[in-house]
């Protein structure tokens, strides 16, 4: 399951970007939601919208990405 959240500042999550991005502008942020759903955004637009992944959805999807099938 996915859904698109216009505007991320509305979600009650703390974001945080991977330890490996450094200082670099050309990341995505995470955060944990009730319930185990993941919000994920851009962070060059915290202001922007978030995509809601289910963890199935999210492992899913990273496994497409890694494997080259998306």
């Amino acid at each position: 399951m996915t859904t698109i959240i216009p505007d991320s500042t509305t979600l009650p999550v703390a974001w945080w970007k991977s330890s490996a991005s450094h200082a670099q502008t050309d990341c995505v942020e995470c955060g944990l939601l009730d319930g185990g759903a993941v919000a994920v955004r851009d962070s060059k637009n915290p202001t922007g919208p978030a995509v809601v992944f289910s963890r199935a959805a999210l492992a899913a999807m990273v496994g497409a990405v890694s494997t080259g099938t998306i």
